[in-house]
């Protein structure tokens, strides 16, 4: 890989471009340069090296095949189908031509047209692991996992490592709901690849999906018996003794990650909810807090601190959390509405009044929302505020209850005109909610009947 890096020919070519040189490359040179610029991805010095290529080299096909896979990278189909019917006559025994005009018909979403190409590809013996897993996938957007599963399987057998088609496998298998068929194939891959990682993190996935966790964690234990660096897989080991309601067990799979990691975080906020889950709160805040020591804006971790405090019947130190956490994440609405509770919970109804209104202001759609903002409102006293905020809400909401809340708003500001209007709209959607609302509004007890009488 670092011979890659340091590729002395890309090197040179870079130097003649800086000092305005002009050096020779012959065309196999000029191909491995475009070839390394391609695999880095840096489409804008493949384009500069074809054009100093053709320039050098005007008729050379070889160059030109990969102009036509610049053309493609760069998405400017027009100049790459004129390319392409002029290379036709003269490059169809040309693997690397085949391949870019089945990417072509690909790219422009013609499956069908890109397997033809591949299938011409493949009658010249080269690049077929390639172009399997090529035509594989083309088989894929035509929805047909039976016979992208066969192409899946030929590039495995041509490539026995290829992990890309061996993943590939397993997902057709699933598509067609041929569970026994995909274990079968799983276990004869590893009874000739035992060694093989993605097998078994494959085996492991395959039964964590059928909720066979002691038989996940087999294959998981296998793969980390052959690469005990996989730092993922423990935190596949660990789910499964989660799913298992094994917590401390899963936080001594988490504490086995902890020693091969650099950013911790994560980790220790997944040690502390499995502490949480396991009714120790006090390990589950010790390992929350070492989360927020490594990464101090980890937000999630700072929730389930308030949690557990507000458990404790700590509601201040929950609040502080709960306003760290909505200051790193002030689009969460949870977290506000989760905020405006614990305001309320603590008798600071004045401080949720904000924290509803964003949500309101983020979730008009939600009824409850708007319920809710304008009961903290009333208590609050400003009522005023309350009617305008009514007034909005039952635009978009025909509900009882908020011409209830709209009634009493009324009431209080001595307007008996709008409330008595209110209560009778109220009334005339739902009057088997009136001894609720009564019990909640005095106002309301003595009006209704009022109304009622109004109406008779």
């Amino acid at each position: 890989m670092e011979e890659f890096f340091e590729n002395e020919l890309v090197t040179k070519f870079e130097e003649m471009i800086e000092n305005s040189e002009e050096l020779y490359f012959d065309t196999e040179e000029y191909e491995d340069i475009i070839i390394y610029y391609l695999e880095m991805g840096d489409i804008s010095f493949a384009e500069t090296a074809v054009r100093y290529a053709l320039n050098l080299h005007p008729d050379s096909l070889e160059i030109k095949i990969k102009k036509f896979e610049v053309l493609l990278e760069l998405e400017n189909y027009t100049l790459a189908k004129e390319l392409m019917d002029e290379l036709k006559e003269s490059s169809m025994e040309s693997t690397d031509f085949l391949v870019c005009c089945a990417k072509y018909y690909s790219n422009l979403g013609n499956p069908r047209r890109a397997i033809e190409y591949c299938e011409a590809a493949l009658k010249l013996e080269e690049e077929e692991n390639f172009l399997h897993n090529f035509m594989a996938d083309e088989y894929v957007n035509l929805e047909d996992p039976f016979t992208a599963l066969k192409h899946y399987q030929l590039a495995l057998s041509i490539e026995h490592n290829d992990d890309y088609a061996l993943e590939n496998i397993m997902v057709c298998y699933n598509s067609l709901h041929r569970g026994e068929d995909a274990i079968d194939f799983l276990n004869d891959y590893l009874d000739k690849f035992s060694f093989s990682e993605t097998g078994w993190l494959e085996y492991g996935q395959f039964y964590f999906n059928r909720k066979n966790y002691e038989e996940a964690i087999k294959g998981f234990d296998y793969l980390l018996a052959i690469n005990s660096q996989s730092v993922g897989v423990y935190a596949n080991k660990a789910a499964c003794y989660e799913a298992m309601g094994e917590w401390l067990k899963a936080v001594e799979v988490y504490e086995e990650m902890l020693a091969l990691e650099y950013t911790k975080s994560f980790t220790f906020y997944k040690i502390g909810l499995c502490y949480k889950e396991n009714k120790q709160p006090v390990l589950a805040l010790n390992a929350f807090q070492k989360s927020l020591r490594d990464d101090p804006q980890f937000y999630l971790s700072m929730i389930e601190q308030s949690y557990i405090y507000e458990e404790m019947g700590s509601v201040k130190e929950a609040i502080h959390f709960t306003k760290e956490a909505v200051l790193l994440n002030n689009i969460n609405l949870e977290y506000h509405k989760r905020l405006a509770f614990l305001y309320i919970a603590s008798g600071n109804i004045e401080e949720s009044v904000a924290c509803i209104k964003m949500v309101v202001d983020f979730e008009p759609s939600r009824f409850y929302n708007w319920y809710a903002y304008s009961e903290v409102l009333m208590v609050t006293g400003d009522y005023e505020g309350a009617v305008e905020a009514l007034k909005k809400a039952t635009k978009m909401h025909n509900r009882a209850e908020l011409f209830y809340q709209l009634s009493n708003c009324y009431f209080h500001l001595n307007n008996q005109k709008d409330g008595r209007k209110a209560l009778a709209v109220a009334l005339e959607l739902d009057p088997n909610l009136l001894e609720g609302m009564k019990q909640k509004y005095p106002f309301i007890k003595e009006e209704a009947e009022k109304v009622k009488t109004k109406k008779k």
